[in-house]
């Protein structure tokens, strides 16, 4: 199916998919995500190419290489020399509890700063907690934040993070050993390793990598860090939370060491019930923002250069339990759980002693450590591609207002510099990923020749260099 003239909308040829220009269509046609030549027809299915994965670049895969499982295990184990990282433990003792730590992270985030060339600074993000839920005296908590600007358009911000305060099974015990290798210093350690690694390059967007206290307490920390960015209006286009990623093996000794989960919600936290009524009234409870960024990773992260599947789970997180990246959702940005594929009980929480012969306690010789390097590499693979890449299509839209066998979408242009044009994407209503897609050009309106009422469309964005976005699900304008 061949690109017509440009047509105004109101006057439609049934045949042509494309109500623009071929010349723009012809910015992005020649680039696609596998480097074969971009088709304008997918044969009887309908338009489009077939979907595939995009490739690293070079520059991706020299930063995997130097993620370093013996650093992770540094980490978790200097977490864990601090006795106890309970949010209601000392903040003032220089060698046990949730200060030292605090101090020790801050620090280290420092030096790796310092090679930055000026792109990265830390801060200390600390505020005072009143007495609420596990929090029976007003509180400092801090988070440990780094943020890594962006180099063209630093507007635009992706964040990572651990949380590094831990918890034995007595919730509101300050004082015990609580080791948390696993929970989660295992999370911590994959933010760090990211900043340590891309400290010395320059993603086109910010990446913010943290450690945030409070969550075993109500996940205070990460929800404070999000308000935050909401009441300053910053532009989180995803955030992904690292919580329990420490091994592969569950406790049953089953063993699956080259499994991540991925939580992803499906109608989104802040949607009012207005808004939601609309998703649902589309189809659209499966596009939620959240899954479009899961989507995202599989396509970018699930390979050979990482050494990971990455199991998505449809469902915001596990059953009676959260973690940080709820209170990212509650702020209305997309964002999502890594973990571990399974998790052995006996470990978490659980006080450090030894029973009957058996060590029990969340210690660090529970861990798997080139396993958390390999979950690092995922997110590694993420935050790269999605820095590197321009920023999600905004205001994407689909026309109603006509009664047609075809689909009008519309959408705000970007402002990155080097972007090329914008791909339509879409799949059968049964699918579970997108299978076909559209090279359409540098335009913000087109016509396809397929029933808005049969498939699932979407657009992504993508520059010069072939680098996609992830995918903007229209809403009905």
């Amino acid at each position: 199916m061949a690109n017509k003239d440009s047509q105004p909308l109101s006057q439609p040829t049934r045949r042509t998919f494309i109500s623009l220009s071929a010349a723009a269509a012809a910015a992005t046609a020649g680039v696609t995500l596998d480097g074969s030549p971009a088709a304008a027809s997918g044969g009887p299915t309908g338009p489009g190419r077939p979907a595939g994965k995009q490739r690293p670049d070079a520059e991706l895969r020299a930063l995997l290489r130097e993620i370093d499982h013996r650093r992770i295990e540094a980490t978790v184990r200097k977490l864990v020399s601090f006795g106890t990282r309970h949010t209601l433990s000392a903040q003032d003792d220089p060698d046990r509890g949730i200060g030292a730590a605090r101090d020790w992270i801050f620090a280290e985030m420092q030096r790796y700063a310092a090679g930055s060339g000026g792109r990265m600074a830390v801060e200390l993000q600390s505020y005072l907690q009143q007495p609420g839920t596990r929090i029976p005296v007003a509180t400092q908590i801090t988070n440990i934040v780094a943020t890594l600007r962006g180099s063209v358009t630093p507007e635009r911000v992706y964040v990572v993070s651990g949380h590094y305060d831990s918890r034995v099974t007595d919730v509101m015990n300050a004082t015990a050993d609580s080791a948390g290798a696993n929970d989660d210093a295992s999370g911590v350690a994959v933010a760090m390793e990211l900043a340590r690694v891309m400290a010395t390059r320059r993603p086109k967007a910010t990446i913010v990598f943290a450690a945030v206290a409070g969550e075993e307490q109500n996940l205070y920390g990460a929800r404070y860090m999000a308000s935050r960015y909401k009441a300053a209006a910053t532009d989180v286009q995803a955030m992904f939370t690292n919580d329990i990623v420490g091994s592969s093996v569950a406790d049953d000794g089953t063993r699956d060491p080259r499994t991540v989960r991925l939580f992803a919600e499906g109608v989104p936290t802040a949607e009012t019930p207005a808004e939601a009524n609309i998703r649902r009234s589309v189809g659209g409870e499966n596009d939620s923002p959240a899954r479009q960024l899961a989507r995202f990773v599989t396509n970018v992260a699930d390979n050979d250069e990482t050494g990971m599947n990455i199991r998505v789970i449809y469902r915001r997180d596990r059953y009676l339990r959260g973690g940080d990246h709820i209170g990212f959702l509650e702020q209305g940005y997309p964002a999502a759980r890594f973990t571990e594929p399974n998790e052995d009980y006996a470990h978490q929480h659980q006080d450090v002693r030894v029973e009957d012969g058996k060590q029990y306690g969340d210690l660090p010789e529970f861990c798997d450590f080139p396993y958390i390097a390999r979950v690092a590499r995922v997110n590694a693979a993420t935050l790269w591609s999605l820095s590197q890449a321009p920023g999600t299509p905004k205001t994407v839209r689909i026309r109603t207002d006509r009664l047609t066998n075809d689909t009008d979408l519309v959408w705000a242009r970007g402002t990155e510099p080097d972007l090329a044009g914008y791909e339509v994407v879409w799949r059968e209503t049964t699918s579970p990923d997108w299978t076909h897609v559209i090279p359409v050009g540098d335009v913000t309106e087109v016509r396809v020749d397929l029933s808005k009422d049969n498939v699932f469309f979407g657009v992504r964005s993508v520059d010069k260099a072939g680098h996609r976005s992830p995918v903007s699900f229209p809403v009905p304008s």
